[in-house]
């Protein structure tokens, strides 16, 4: 990263990133009040996707990304690639032990601790929706965490897509495995078009726009005046993300309030469990913060859109698997926000400790 990046390291935290949690909260709740008293509003936007995918959400997801995407110098990218390490760590976090501890982790408490609230059938049924989930390393989402850790987007975005290539191999058999299901049907149009719409597009956009200014303008106007503009994006479009999600899903957890709770301890142990395992490891190998924060992002959360597409397409809008993985909605944000204060406030703790290992970070 340029030095101006580096500087921007520092930069105060914004009015909306400081109170963002509760912002959240209130946009839930939101989200939930529309969904009960006015559910014409979900039930017009729903007519509006395309193989499974929210058409609305996917715009606003868009919004989220593309003032990310205009921060990266394309030339970084390549760049990027011969720093194996990050890559390597995320790629082991994500596809060797994040779907074999969330299966453990779910099924322990969901088939024992919890098998007196929960009858087989179906704690089978929410196990499998956490095993969709765990299965499905974050896509889209995992831009918005490493902006607000101050991650590297360069890095960030090849870490996403050589997670993305992986995930159209290796989604499938690793679901089918830890399921016992022979043949697992998997909606590859969702899959396709979920990394095209969050990926693809407004990594173009990014490059075009990028190109367009900098050349009538100049490199300077574009980093200092032009990128700038658009800082508040990233954070409406994810409020405006959570309203409609929620609205569509309220029906849903208001009527299981208390298997919600249940549902939601595995997933919480496994969020914090997986980032810690990449942040720590990252320490340990003295990868830059900007780097690790980001890796242990992407483990850290799910590519919930396509979990619950395929728990939808698999065991139908009312099973457990369906709820299993809208409760992974529901916690991923604060839950990953509460990671992104721990990865910002050990931001200094994490880069003296690997200065004192010795040599510099990589």
């Amino acid at each position: 990263m340029t030095d101006k990046a580096g500087a921007n390291q520092t930069k105060p935290i914004g009015f909306f990133e400081r109170y963002l949690t509760i912002w959240v909260a209130l946009c839930i709740f939101v989200g939930v009040l529309i969904g009960q008293f006015w559910p014409i509003v979900p039930q017009t936007l729903d007519q509006f996707k395309y193989a499974e995918v929210s058409l609305p959400v996917a715009v606003l997801i868009w919004l989220m990304i593309y003032p990310m995407m205009l921060k990266i110098d394309f030339s970084s990218i390549v760049r990027a690639t011969k720093r194996p390490k990050g890559l390597t760590l995320t790629c082991v976090v994500n596809w060797l032990i994040k779907p074999f501890t969330m299966y453990l982790i779910a099924a322990f408490f969901l088939k024992i601790v919890f098998k007196q609230w929960i009858n087989t059938d179906l704690a089978s049924e929410y196990l499998a929706g956490a095993v969709l989930l765990g299965a499905a390393p974050c896509t889209a989402m995992v831009f918005v965490w490493s902006h607000l850790t101050k991650g590297d987007p360069a890095y960030t975005l090849v870490q996403v897509a050589v997670n993305d290539i992986i995930l159209l191999f290796a989604f499938t058999p690793i679901v089918a495995f830890l399921l016992k299901v022979s043949n697992v049907p998997i909606p590859y149009n969702t899959l396709l078009l979920s990394v095209g719409i969050f990926v693809v597009l407004p990594l173009l956009g990014g490059f075009i726009t990028r190109r367009i200014v900098v050349n009538s303008r100049g490199k300077e106007y574009y980093e200092q005046v032009f990128i700038k503009k658009f800082d508040n994006i990233t954070i409406v479009g994810l409020l405006f993300t959570l309203i409609i999600i929620f609205s569509f899903q309220g029906e849903v957890i208001l009527s299981n309030p208390v298997h919600i709770g249940l549902i939601a301890v595995p997933l919480i142990i496994q969020t914090f469990l997986i980032f810690f395992i990449a942040y720590m490891w990252a320490r340990a190998w003295k990868l830059k913060h900007d780097i690790a924060a980001p890796a242990a992002m992407i483990g850290a959360s799910n590519f919930f859109e396509l979990a619950v597409a395929v728990a939808i397409s698999l065991f139908g809008l009312q099973s457990g698997a369906a709820l299993a993985t809208v409760v992974g909605v529901l916690v991923e944000v604060p839950v990953m926000l509460a990671l992104v204060k721990i990865a910002n406030r050990s931001r200094l703790w994490y880069q003296k400790a690997i200065t004192n290992y010795g040599g510099l970070p990589q």
